[in-house]
C-alpha cells in the first residue's frame, strides 16, 4: 500500500514510525522520481525528510514544490554545502520517527530494503546495515576500506557505508564530526548497540553525477578512518597505550645505558650511546605525559557525555520523577 497523495493537514497525520532522511546535493533530476517511488512502496507510518545541502541546481526548490503532492514530505535547506553529515543531522532535527533511515537521493537503494531493515529493528536490533549486492564503482577500494574497518574496529559486518536504518537513540548517542556519517556503524558498535547486516540491492544511479568519485576522497576517507579508530581505541585508555610505549622506550634507554657503562669500564667509551640513552628516556617520559594528558581528556569527555544523557529529554524518566 502506498502513500495517499491527497493534501492533508500535517497535524492530522499520526506520528510516523520511521523517518527517512534524504541528504541531497545537486539532485534536482532525482527528487521527483525518488518521491514517486517512496510513495508507491511505503505506507503512512513513514515520513520523508529531504535536506537540500546547499545545492546550486534548484534541488531545494523542487523538493519544496512537491510538499502538497506528498503530505509525508518534510524539507529543509542548508545555506551552503556542508557535507552529508551536516545534512543528516539537520534532517534528524525534524525527524519524528522512532526509527531513522539514511537514504541516498540517487535512487541506488530501494525502499523495499528500508522495510526489510525496519522489520529487523522491530525484532530488537538497534542498527541494521546493508551489504551492497550489485555492480558498483570502486569495488576494490571499497573492499580494502571495509577490510581495514573490520580489523580496526573488530566488526563482523562487511560494509559500513551502505543503506542503514537504526533506532533514533543510536544517533542521539553519537558525536559526529564532518564526514563521520560513514562511521555510524563502528561508533554505534563502540557504544554497545546491537548491529546486524543484511544484503541490499544496489542499482545504477538514476540521474546526475556521483559526488564522491574524486581520488582525493579516498585519502580523506582513509585519514578519517584512522581518526575514528584513534578515538574509539587510544582515547578510551590513553595511558594504557602511551604508557606501554613509554615503558618500552625507558627500558631501551636503561639497557643501552647499561651497555654504555660496561663499554666505558672496558675502555671503549662510545658517545652516541649516551645520546641514545638521553633520547630514549626523554621519549619515555613524554609518552607517559601524553598518556596522563589523554586520561584527563578522556575523563572530561566522559563527563560531557554523561551530562548530555542527563539533559537529553527522556519522557519515561521524567514520568518516573513526577511520581
Amino acid at each position: 500500500m502506498g502513500f495517499t497523495k491527497q493534501p492533508e493537514v500535517a497535524a492530522d497525520r499520526r506520528k510516523p514510525l520511521v523517518s527517512v532522511i534524504v541528504p541531497a546535493y545537486n539532485e534536482v533530476d532525482n527528487i521527483e522520481p525518488l518521491l514517486t517511488e517512496l510513495a508507491e512502496k511505503l505506507d503512512d507510518s513513514y515520513e520523508v525528510i529531504v535536506v537540500d545541502d546547499g545545492s546550486t541546481d534548484g534541488t531545494g526548490t523542487k523538493a519544496e514544490s512537491l510538499r502538497e503532492k506528498y503530505p509525508f514530505l518534510k524539507t529543509r535547506r542548508l545555506n551552503k554545502n556542508q557535507g552529508k553529515t551536516a545534512a543528516l543531522l539537520a534532517g534528524f532535527e525534524l525527524a519524528a520517527g522512532d526509527y531513522v533511515s539514511i537514504f541516498d537521493a540517487d535512487l541506488q537503494f530501494t525502499p523495499d530494503d528500508i522495510k526489510n531493515q525496519v522489520e529487523l529493528l522491530k525484532k530488537g536490533y538497534d542498527l541494521v546495515t546493508g551489504r551492497k549486492v550489485g555492480h558498483y564503482e570502486k569495488r576494490t577500494v571499497s573492499a580494502i576500506y571495509n577490510w581495514l574497518a573490520r580489523k580496526l574496529f573488530g566488526l563482523k559486518v562487511h560494509d559500513i557505508n551502505a543503506l542503514k536504518t537504526f533506532r533514533r537513540e543510536v544517533l542521539e548517542a553519537l558525536s559526529l564530526r564532518k564526514d563521520w556519517h560513514r562511521y555510524i556503524v563502528p561508533l554505534a558498535a563502540q557504544k554497545g548497540f546491537s548491529i546486524v547486516e543484511i544484503p541490499v540491492e544496489l542499482r545504477p544511479r538514476y540521474a546526475g553525477k556521483p559526488k564522491y568519485s574524486k581520488p582525493g576522497r579516498i585519502v580523506i576517507g582513509f585519514l578519517d578512518l584512522l581518526a575514528v579508530g584513534f578515538q574509539v581505541t587510544f582515547m578510551r585508555k590513553p595511558l594504557l597505550y602511551f604508557g606501554t610505549l613509554g615503558l618500552v622506550s625507558l627500558s631501551i634507554g636503561f639497557l643501552v645505558g647499561l651497555i654504555a657503562i660496561i663499554l666505558r669500564l672496558l675502555g671503549h667509551g662510545f658517545r652516541p650511546l649516551l645520546y641514545l640513552v638521553i633520547l630514549s628516556v626523554l621519549a619515555g617520559l613524554l609518552l607517559f605525559a601524553a598518556g596522563f594528558l589523554g586520561e584527563a581528556l578522556a575523563y572530561i569527555n566522559e563527563r560531557i557525555e554523561h551530562l548530555e544523557q542527563v539533559l537529553r529529554p527522556n519522557p519515561d524518566r521524567d514520568k518516573r520523577h513526577e511520581k
